[in-house]
């Protein structure tokens, strides 16, 4: 295992390697490493804490803030070590933190009948996801990714190699179903169960003009609680030049259910769409495929751009949200920024897990861009339309966000206390780095409450 420190040729290379955000971030680590055995990762710790060094751990590195790129501190880089198998008997695959969730390990289950909610973007790695909890396809149904995880390995900051399960090292299952980067530990790999393969997937799409945003959102917003859930339903506004020379709002609907008949009467709600006769793209219940669904991800999501993202959950009544929301949805910024509304309602409860915060309507704004002319312009947009979302935000998922940037709380009172505990534990010297969050730490407070 070569150690890449400072003076090495490739140390910058390393430092920002997959690193998906290139709006790059200019901390400084200490060194890098990049093991390719689970004895290496262990080792790599254990080296951490003979030479007093902090640990940060990179596994696909698509966090937005850049997470695994922290000051004078040891990065274990995981994009090298590599584990995937499937056990027939049970159900459950054992999948390394790297492993690309859409890219990698959905073709490797659909050729076993099988299928994980994994995360929607198919090159995210599958460690961070589960980390903070697992925003993945249908979660309004089928339930958060983090619920999935039945046990996890673990090399802990003593640089002991523990299996950790509801009933073994329970303190760290707990925590590593949505601490997100404050896990204190080094994952190795996953024992995720897996879903029979849908049957039959099928989508509705309607496309309208922004001036239409009010009528529709509030028929969605009032409709949406009510819908079958095996149906993923999702509003968002982008631009597609294909469809209208500017941004449009399009309400989908996915059906992943047994069959065709399954599909119509899951979908037939929204044909209830007062304003339907307006629409300038209507799909109603038309076969589609994960594949198709994630090439559409691919194109949303590309390679090479600068990022700035944020979220929140929503809660309130139509004639509080709609309003609030009308900025992030009606003003993008540029045409490859998008806003999205995700339905969890009806809002299902929650296991006793570290992620315990959730709301029945989910909003994040992405954009993207490539100059560095237009950083603040695009900055300075995002922080207004999350600002106007104050008054109807709960919190939010960790998954979007960027703690240097705005503390927002993502975690129950309860569970944050009970992982500060955790974390003085397992990790009593500080050795992992912990959420990246300005000066006085993670407040996993509203910052304007």
């Amino acid at each position: 295992m070569k150690l890449i420190d400072r003076e090495s040729e490739d140390f910058e290379a390393a430092r920002v390697d997959r690193i998906f955000n290139r709006r790059l971030v200019d901390r400084q680590p200490t060194a890098l490493v990049r093991p390719t055995t689970e004895d290496e990762i262990v080792a790599a710790v254990r080296l951490a804490r003979t030479r007093g060094w902090q640990i940060a751990v990179r596994s696909g590195g698509h966090s937005w803030a850049q997470w695994s790129v922290r000051d004078d501190a040891l990065v274990v880089d995981l994009g090298d070590y590599h584990e995937l198998a499937y056990d027939e008997a049970t159900a459950v695959v054992v999948v390394s933190p790297s492993t690309k969730g859409g890219a990698e390990l959905a073709p490797y289950l659909a050729e076993r009948g099988r299928f994980f909610v994994g995360g929607h973007c198919p090159t995210v790695g599958i460690g961070g996801f589960l980390l903070q909890g697992g925003q993945g396809w249908n979660a309004r149904g089928w339930g958060w990714a983090a619920e999935y995880v039945m046990a996890l390995d673990v090399v802990t900051a003593a640089g002991e190699l523990l299996h950790c399960s509801a009933e073994e090292n329970a303190d760290l299952y707990w925590a590593a179903r949505g601490a997100g980067p404050g896990f204190p530990g080094v994952v190795t790999r996953f024992h995720l169960q897996t879903l029979p393969l849908p049957r039959h997937v099928a989508h509705s799409v309607q496309g309208f003009h922004l001036d239409d945003f009010d009528a529709v959102m509030t028929w969605l917003h009032d409709l949406h609680a009510t819908v079958a859930d095996t149906v993923e339903i999702v509003a968002l506004t982008k631009t597609d030049l294909q469809v209208a020379p500017g941004p449009i709002l399009l309400v989908t609907a996915l059906a992943l259910v047994g069959d065709e008949a399954e599909a119509e009467t899951a979908l037939a709600p929204f044909r209830t769409n007062p304003v339907l006769d307006r629409a300038i793209l209507t799909v109603d219940n038309e076969p589609t495929t994960f594949e198709a669904e994630r090439g559409r991800q691919v194109e949303d999501n590309p390679e090479g751009h600068r990022w700035v993202v944020d979220n929140a959950w929503l809660s309130g009544t139509a004639e509080e949200v709609i309003p609030a929301m009308r900025r992030a949805y009606t003003t993008l910024p540029n045409q490859k920024a998008f806003t999205i509304w995700f339905s969890m309602a009806p809002l299902r409860g929650l296991p006793d897990m570290a992620f315990s915060v959730q709301s029945e309507i989910y909003l994040a704004a992405y954009v993207c861009w490539e100059s560095p002319d237009d950083d603040d312009r695009c900055v300075s947009w995002l922080e207004g339309a999350m600002a106007d979302l104050e008054p109807v935000t709960v919190g939010q998922y960790l998954g979007d966000s960027d703690l240097t940037r705005r503390q927002v709380r993502f975690m129950s009172d309860e569970a944050w206390e009970r992982l500060q505990k955790v974390c003085a534990e397992r990790d009593p010297d500080g050795v992992f780095v912990g959420y990246l969050a300005g000066p006085d730490g993670a407040a996993n407070a509203n910052h304007w409450e």
